[in-house]
């Protein structure tokens, strides 16, 4: 990775670095057919598109019964993976059922005011598979519509001729309802309106690829979704003290998970900035996972920057708003006090992204391509809705009557108003 300095990118590294693509607009109208055929064919679409692009003859859509035998078979096998598995699973749950609210109620002066809230009824998971398992994926989609309430929670994954058996673990572990072997734009779709096999649920959420980022754009409006989500991004915020092989190996690890991973580095400290860049090409030849790593470190909104002093950096960060925002400097509870666009921030030397992803317990199903602006991350709050409450007595209604009927015939309600004065005839 080449070092670029902040203040010397041009106009179009700029748009690279803060307007990120994930792709969407052009599969747009490939997902679409797919979507309009599960909607109008159901399960014969969802086998036909299986074949299609996953090469898999699906017979069962419906899996629920081979993730309880899969959580069963590592335990009895005492399979350290399943012991992984559930101490993560523990974790995100306890984090999440912090984020339980409380229904209340208080006196305003006569007028009792109050909100409440409840669980969505049925929601859809969609954990990512194919040429690799997320079982940690499942954790974070499921666990939390678990503790929000929800009572029906459908899982899609991708099919396969043997499906990940610590996937399917992890989801019969996060406590889902039912599970399906149904891939890409198609399980969002099917998800969404239903089939002969699944029931439409009211909101689909979960990480995918372009495909499935498409579909839920197109579904959208129809039935919920949490948001739209690209490939995976890292910003480290780095000052003198950081370990420049720390740094990069946060830089490597975001890059193993996609081509169109974005990964950057930025420090006001020039030595720092050419370590890091050494490092990573260092780091990088060691993986497994080199080719898709190279890829992602040459994506245009990837690079170490070197800025002209840490508030320059802190700037830049801010206008990034990265997935994953990770500060290793002397200051970092200061630095953190001035960031305000972030998906998830780690703090320090030994909070990797890692950590996060997947046992600290915090979600790390979160906004990219500078979503971070307008919205957070999955979290029991995705489940919820609410709703107001209000109880008036006498006096109130009379102390508010005047406001009330001033504004409704200002507005030409005229039954507005006089909803207010029956009362008092």
């Amino acid at each position: 990775m080449d070092v670029r300095t902040v203040a010397d990118l041009s106009p179009a590294e700029r748009r690279a670095f803060f307007e990120r693509d994930a792709g969407v607009e052009g599969v747009r109208e490939d997902v679409r057919e797919i979507v309009d055929r599960v909607r109008e064919e159901g399960d014969v679409a969802v086998r036909e598109f299986a074949e299609e692009f996953d090469g898999v003859a699906v017979g069962n859509v419906d899996v629920s019964d081979a993730a309880e035998r899969a959580h069963d078979e590592l335990a009895d096998a005492d399979d350290p993976v399943l012991d992984a598995v559930e101490a993560a699973a523990a974790n995100v749950r306890e984090f999440h059922e912090r984020q339980r609210p409380e229904d209340w109620r208080d006196d305003f002066g006569g007028r009792e005011l109050g909100r409440r809230f409840r669980p969505l009824d049925r929601v859809g998971v969609y954990v990512p598979g194919g040429a690799a398992s997320y079982p940690s994926s499942a954790l974070m989609g499921i666990i939390p519509a678990v503790v929000a309430g929800v009572d029906h929670v459908a899982v899609a994954t991708p099919p396969a001729e043997e499906l990940d058996p610590v996937t399917l673990a992890a989801i019969h572990e996060a406590g889902a309802d039912a599970v399906y072997q149904v891939g890409g734009a198609q399980a969002v779709a099917a998800l969404a309106y239903g089939t002969e096999t699944l029931t439409r649920v009211q909101k689909v959420v979960g990480p995918g690829n372009k495909w499935v980022t498409a579909a839920k754009s197109i579904v959208q409006g129809d039935v919920e979704i949490d948001f739209l989500a690209g490939p995976s991004e890292v910003l480290v915020l780095a000052d003198e003290t950081a370990d420049p092989e720390l740094v990069a190996a946060d830089l490597v690890a975001q890059a193993e998970h996609d081509p169109n991973a974005s990964v950057v580095a930025v420090t006001a400290d020039a030595d720092l900035a050419d370590a890091v860049a050494d490092a990573v090409a260092e780091q990088a030849a060691k993986r497994e996972r080199e080719e898709t790593i190279r890829a992602a470190l040459d994506n245009e909104a990837s690079g170490v920057l070197r800025a002209r002093s840490m508030p320059e950096a802190v700037l830049f960060a801010e206008e990034y708003a990265a997935e994953h925002l990770s500060i290793v400097a002397d200051d970092d509870e200061e630095l953190l006090d001035r960031i305000t666009n972030a998906g998830s921030v780690f703090l320090g030397p030994y909070s990797p992204v890692a950590a996060g992803d997947y046992a600290t317990g915090t979600n790390h199903v979160l906004p990219t391509n500078g979503g971070a602006k307008r919205y957070g991350g999955l979290s029991v709050d995705t489940f919820l809705r609410s709703s107001t409450v209000q109880r008036l007595d006498r006096d109130a209604l009379d102390d508010l009557s005047e406001t009330v009927t001033s504004l409704a015939e200002a507005e030409g309600l005229e039954g507005h108003a006089e909803s207010v004065r029956k009362r008092f005839e």
